[in-house]
This record gives structure tokens, C-alpha cells and sequence, in this order.
């Protein structure tokens, strides 16, 4: 009988056998699965494996920029960079518009005070004469 046959018969005796030999298939099963896990974790080959991976998708990138330098695209972090630019831009410009609408204000305000008292010396002059 294969191994595979036989972990199936033997799951299927466990489920007949009730729920003491199904723990004990369970708990099996769990202390082989982490057996396996921490050898993968040992493993110098796997290690490896993952270390190449990591160097590779760094080479990628590399390149990617390069290409993207050479064609005159810009990155993701130029892209940001430059959204971060025109924020603080788009704020200035607001600071500057309050700015020039309080100066408006203000203006307004001391051309109808000086019309006033231009009124109020033409009548001044009329009254005297």
C-alpha cells in the first residue's frame, strides 16, 4: 500500500474509530507539519534560495530604473516627490489669495472712509461759503 493510500485508510479508520484517534492523528499530523516547517527553516538551501530571490528583485529594479532614467520617465518617487511639491505649492497659493483678499478688504474700506470725508469737506466748504 502506497504511503498516500495509506494516510488516507488510516484518516478513515481514524474517523471511524472515534474522536481519541482522531486527536491522535491530529496531534501526528501537527508535530509533522512543524517538523517539516523548522527543516525548511534550517535548510541552507532554502536560504540560499531566498537570498537569490531578494538579490535578483533588487537587479530588476535597478534595471527597471535605468530604463525608466533612459527613456526620461520618471519613478514612483519622483512622481511623489513632485505631488508633495505641488501641495505645498496649491497652499501657498491659497495663503496668498487670503492674503490679497484681506488687502482688498482693507483697501475698500479705506477708499469709502476717505470718500466720506471728501463728502464731508465738500459740504464743510459749501456750508461756509
Amino acid at each position: 500500500m502506497s504511503p498516500r493510500r495509506a494516510s488516507k485508510v488510516s484518516w478513515m479508520s481514524a474517523e471511524q474509530n472515534g474522536p481519541e484517534d482522531q486527536e491522535s492523528l491530529r496531534a501526528r499530523s501537527e508535530q509533522a507539519i512543524g517538523e517539516f516547517a523548522q527543516a525548511l527553516l534550517d535548510s541552507h538551501v532554502l536560504e540560499n534560495a531566498v537570498a537569490a530571490a531578494f538579490g535578483a528583485r533588487e537587479k530588476a529594479l535597478e534595471a527597471q530604473h535605468a530604463a525608466m532614467a533612459a527613456l526620461n520617465l520618471p519613478s514612483a518617487g519622483d512622481v511623489e516627490r513632485l505631488e508633495r511639491r505641488l501641495r505645498s505649492l496649491s497652499q501657498r497659493l491659497d495663503e496668498v489669495e487670503d492674503e490679497i483678499d484681506r488687502v482688498a478688504r482693507e483697501m475698500s474700506a479705506l477708499r469709502r472712509q476717505l470718500s466720506a470725508e471728501r463728502r464731508a469737506a465738500d459740504a464743510d466748504r459749501h456750508s461756509v461759503d
